[in-house]
């Protein structure tokens, strides 16, 4: 092998820092209409990709990075976020999950709201550590999840704030069942949504709704409606 050859490979091998990679190459600012919470932000500079490759083609043993829905403000999590913030009493004193937390905006705003305890909720690894940075920066203790709630019994909750969770078909069949054991356990809540084709409409009861970017999603950075629901049992 070449001495070009080798230094490549050997660069290939070195694995990522994923705290040093977002501290470096992410924006710490203010989130988007949730001026009060500051999120490492992704920009057309950030080369995240190089989160998402392999770490070590030998090891199978961890699974690859997902997309990182983890590095945008999402219009779901946004407008929860904004509406816990503006109606503090509905957290305020609760343990709170906050379920596919991504950035955890929402769990930020739900603490700084002044809930009890929040569990944050993400099983993408690259998530986690921007998710634990992000709680820093803001000044809160956040309890991390990084395995995926939706398969067992709900955690000992009061209340869910589910922001942006019905994006894809998949997802969300698992979500309902999930929420479902939640209602059934006595523990209110709150979905975020911008409107996607897979939000279970005749499950939910308008509470609020906003104009807010998707910064995350494909409408880009110009405010669009969103709403924030409360999840009802199915009648009948």
């Amino acid at each position: 092998m070449s001495d070009c050859s080798a230094g490549k490979a050997r660069e290939r091998g070195k694995r990522l820092d994923p705290a040093d990679f977002i501290k470096a190459n992410m924006r710490l600012a203010p989130a988007p209409s949730v001026p009060e919470v500051r999120l490492y932000q992704a920009h057309p500079g950030s080369g995240l990709r190089r989160l998402l490759e392999p770490e070590d083609e030998s090891d199978g043993s961890r699974p690859d990075p997902q997309p990182p829905y983890w590095a945008y403000a999402w219009a779901g999590g946004t407008v929860l976020a904004r509406y816990v913030l503006d109606r503090p009493s509905i957290v305020a004193g609760k343990r709170v999950l906050d379920l596919g937390a991504g950035s955890g905006l929402v769990g930020i705003a739900a603490a700084k709201a002044g809930a009890r305890a929040v569990i944050a909720a993400e099983i993408d690894r690259n998530g986690v550590v921007a998710l634990r940075l992000n709680a820093q920066a803001n000044g809160v203790a956040i309890q991390i999840g990084d395995e995926d709630v939706t398969g067992g019994p709900p955690p000992a909750v009061d209340l869910v704030l589910a922001g942006d969770v019905f994006y894809a078909q998949d997802v969300g069949q698992r979500m309902i069942p999930f929420l479902d054991r939640c209602l059934a356990a006595g523990i209110d809540v709150l979905v975020g949504d911008p409107g996607r084709a897979w939000l279970p409409r005749p499950r939910l009861c308008l509470l609020g709704e906003y104009h807010v970017p998707d910064v995350g999603g494909n409408g880009g950075s110009e405010p669009g409606p969103s709403a924030v629901f409360a999840f009802v049992a199915k009648s009948g």
